[in-house]
């Protein structure tokens, strides 16, 4: 669990790296997620790289762990959005419409994306 834990950090690192040594405008947990993501996709591919915490679904047993303690992360968040209250009284209508928009296009995109891949797979099936 713990090297599990251990390679997850190290992905998420590894895309820090990248994202600041390169100047990305990507997050760098965004490119640690994609790097975990390729590791995991080979080591479902290669039979050889299932070693040490990529073996026994030892990465998504630690992430599920994560997972039902994702609720604890916030609270950094709320402690800031408390601290920062007079700035939310005196912008709070912009805020309000602009994470309102955001949820707008943020479904959008979902749904075109869902449609996208639905239209991929039919006509992969229709092969």
């Amino acid at each position: 669990m713990l090297a599990s834990l251990g390679l997850i950090l190290l992905c998420q690192l590894i895309g820090e790296g990248i994202a600041h040594g390169l100047g990305l405008p990507l997050p760098g947990p965004v490119l640690g997620l994609l790097l975990l993501l390729i590791v995991l996709l080979a080591r479902d591919r290669f039979s050889l790289l299932a070693f040490g915490p990529l073996r026994n679904d030892g990465v998504e047993t630690a992430s599920k762990g994560l997972l039902v303690h994702l609720s604890l992360l916030f609270v950094p968040a709320s402690v800031g959005v408390v601290q920062k209250l007079d700035l939310l009284a005196s912008h709070g209508i912009a805020i309000i419409l602009v994470l309102a928009l955001s949820v707008m296009v943020t479904l959008l995109a979902t749904v075109l994306t869902f449609r996208l891949v639905s239209r991929l797979l039919r006509q992969q099936d229709a092969r």
